[in-house]
C-alpha cells in the first residue's frame, strides 16, 4: 500500500527528509543577541539608577535638615543602613520590572504608565518584607518615600533618554532591525508605510516577495536562503491567506533561524487593543474595549474644536494676507466651496482657498484624458493649467486647505482622517469603497501623509484609508499630525 502512494516533491521535503532540521547544526537565530544584549542593557541599567536612587534617599533622609522633620514621623528606623539589604530590593524591584514586560515585548517598552504601576509595586512589597524580616529594625518613612520618587524619576528618565537615543540612531540608519515583507503587493503596500510611521525607523525593509506569483510560491526555498544570507531578523507576512502552505512556510523560516511576525493587513482585522490568547491550543486575537467606552471619540472632538478655533483666532492676520494675494492674482472669488461627501454619505460644502481659475470646474471635463490615476477614481495632474500663480504656491505646501478648519468647527470634518472626495470621484466608486465614509472626514490623514499625490491607485489610497480606520487611535491621530508638518514642509508627493 506504501508503494503505490505518490512520491513527495517539493523541493524542501527533496533537501532532507525531516522539515525540522535546521539549516545549520548550531547558530543564534538573527536578532537573538542584539534582543540579549539590549535586555542585559536596561537590566545593568535600571539595576545601577534603583541602587543609586536609594543611597541618594538614605543620603538626604540622614544628612538634610529638610527632611529631618519628615524623619520625626519614621515607622521605625532605617534599614537600609543593614548590609546586604540592597540585594533584596534589587531582586524584587527587578523582578516587578520584568513581570511587566519590560525586558521582552518590545510594545512594552512605551508603557510608562505600567512601569510607574511596576516600580510602586515594587516599594509596597519591599516595606512589607521589611517589616516581616525584621519588625524590631528601624526603617526610615523618609528614605523609603524618597527611594520611591527618586526610583521613578531616575528609571524614567533613563528609559526616556535611552529611547530618544536608539530613536535617533535608527534615523540616521543604524542598528535598525532587517526586515522582509511577504504578501501580495497591495497588502506590503500598506505594511510598508504603517511600519514607517509607526515604528521610529526602527525597521530597515530590504525588500518584498510577492506571493501572489506562481514562481515566487515555488522557489520559496531559494528566496528564503538569499534572505537569510542578507542578515534579515524579521520576515512580515502581510496576506497569511495567501500563504499556499503554512505550515512548510513556518517550518522552513524557523529552521532559518528567522522571527516571523504575521500583520492582520489581508485578514482586515481591526487592531486597536489587540491581544493573542490560546483556547485550546488554538491562537485567537482578542479585542477588547476600553474601560470607558467613546471618551477616546470626545477626547478627538473636543481637542479638533479647540486646536481649529485658536487656529482661526491666531492666523487671522496671515489668512487675510493669504486672501489679498488671492484676490490680486486672478479674478474670482476668494474662497472655493465643493460639495463633497462626508459621514454616513452626507454631502457638505468643503472650503479651501481657490487655487484656480473660475471655471475650472468646466475644464475638467476637457482634461479627463490627461488624468494621471490608474483607475480614474481620483483626478490628478502634475501640470494643471487650471492652477494659478499665487494657487501652485499655496497648493505646494497644502495652505490652501487651512479654511477646512471652519468645516471642524461646524462638524463636517476632523483634523485626521480619510479625505473627503469631490462627488465626480464618487462617482467612480466601487461598493466597498464607500466603508471609508463610516468615520467624519479630515483635512489630513494616513493616506496623505504616505505618499500624497504620488499615490496614483486609488485602490491603494482606500486601503490606507481603511488601515487608518480599523487601527484608529488618539496617538495614532498626533502621529499623523506630526507626520503631516514633516511632510508639507518638505513639500513631499504636493503638485
Amino acid at each position: 500500500m506504501l508503494d503505490s502512494q505518490k512520491p513527495i516533491t517539493s523541493d524542501v521535503q527533496k533537501s532532507k527528509l525531516d522539515q525540522r532540521a535546521p539549516n545549520r547544526i548550531f547558530s543564534f537565530s538573527h536578532g537573538t543577541i542584539v534582543g540579549w544584549l539590549r535586555t542585559i542593557l536596561f537590566v545593568f541599567l535600571d539595576g545601577t539608577l534603583i541602587s543609586l536612587a536609594w543611597k541618594t534617599a538614605q543620603w538626604m533622609s540622614s544628612n538634610l535638615k529638610t527632611f529631618q522633620v519628615i524623619s520625626s514621623f519614621d515607622l521605625v528606623g532605617n534599614s537600609v543602613n543593614k548590609p546586604g539589604f540592597l540585594l533584596p530590593i534589587l531582586l524584587i524591584t527587578l523582578n516587578s520590572i520584568a513581570a511587566a514586560g519590560f525586558y521582552g515585548e518590545h510594545q512594552n517598552r512605551y508603557q510608562y504608565f505600567r512601569l510607574i504601576k511596576s516600580l510602586t509595586f515594587a516599594q509596597v512589597i519591599v516595606l512589607f518584607i521589611a517589616f516581616l524580616y525584621e519588625p524590631e529594625a528601624i526603617f526610615s518613612r523618609s528614605t523609603f518615600l524618597l527611594a520611591w520618587l527618586f526610583n521613578l524619576i531616575f528609571v524614567l528618565t533613563a528609559r526616556l533618554i535611552v529611547e530618544a537615543t536608539i530613536t535617533i540612531i535608527h534615523r540616521r540608519g543604524s542598528l535598525r532591525q532587517k526586515i522582509f515583507l511577504v504578501g501580495t503587493h497591495q497588502d506590503t503596500l500598506v505594511a510598508h508605510i504603517a511600519l514607517k510611521l509607526v515604528s521610529n525607523n526602527e525597521y530597515e525593509i530590504l525588500g518584498e516577495v510577492d506571493v501572489s506569483t506562481k514562481e515566487n510560491c515555488s522557489h520559496w526555498q531559494d528566496i528564503l536562503e538569499e534572505i537569510s544570507e542578507q542578515g534579515v531578523g524579521e520576515i512580515f507576512v502581510c496576506s497569511w491567506h495567501s500563504i499556499p502552505d503554512h505550515m512548510e512556510f513556518c517550518w522552513s523560516v524557523k529552521t532559518a533561524g528567522i522571527h516571523l511576525r504575521i500583520l492582520p493587513v489581508g485578514l482586515s482585522i481591526p487592531t486597536q487593543i489587540p491581544k493573542i490568547e490560546m483556547i485550546g491550543g488554538i491562537p485567537t486575537i482578542h479585542l477588547s474595549p476600553p474601560a470607558i467606552v467613546g471618551v477616546d471619540y470626545w477626547i478627538k472632538r473636543s481637542f479638533d474644536l479647540l486646536s481649529s478655533g485658536l487656529f482661526i483666532l491666531l492666523a487671522a492676520p496671515l489668512l487675510l494676507f493669504i486672501a489679498a494675494l488671492i484676490y490680486l492674482d486672478s479674478p474670482g472669488p476668494i474662497f472655493y466651496k465643493q460639495t463633497r461627501m462626508g459621514l454616513r454619505g452626507r454631502h457638505f460644502k468643503v472650503w479651501k482657498f481657490r487655487t484656480m481659475v473660475v471655471n475650472a470646474d468646466q475644464l475638467i471635463k476637457e482634461l479627463e484624458a490627461k488624468n494621471e490615476t490608474k483607475d480614474g477614481v481620483l483626478f490628478k495632474m502634475k501640470e494643471d493649467p487650471r492652477i494659478t500663480k499665487v494657487g501652485k504656491f499655496l497648493r505646494r505646501y497644502s495652505i490652501d486647505e487651512l479654511p477646512q478648519l471652519i468645516n471642524v468647527v461646524k462638524g463636517n470634518m476632523s483634523l485626521v482622517g480619510p479625505r473627503p472626495l469631490p462627488l465626480r470621484d464618487v462617482e467612480c466608486f466601487k461598493p466597498h469603497h464607500f466603508a471609508r465614509q463610516n468615520v467624519l472626514p479630515g483635512i489630513t490623514g494616513l493616506w496623505q501623509v504616505s505618499g500624497r499625490s504620488n499615490i496614483l491607485d486609488f485602490e491603494n489610497a482606500f486601503r490606507l484609508d481603511m488601515t487608518y480606520i480599523n487601527n484608529w487611535s488618539l496617538a495614532m491621530d498626533f502621529q499623523i499630525l506630526l507626520k503631516t508638518v514633516k511632510v508639507v514642509l518638505a513639500k513631499d508627493g504636493a503638485y
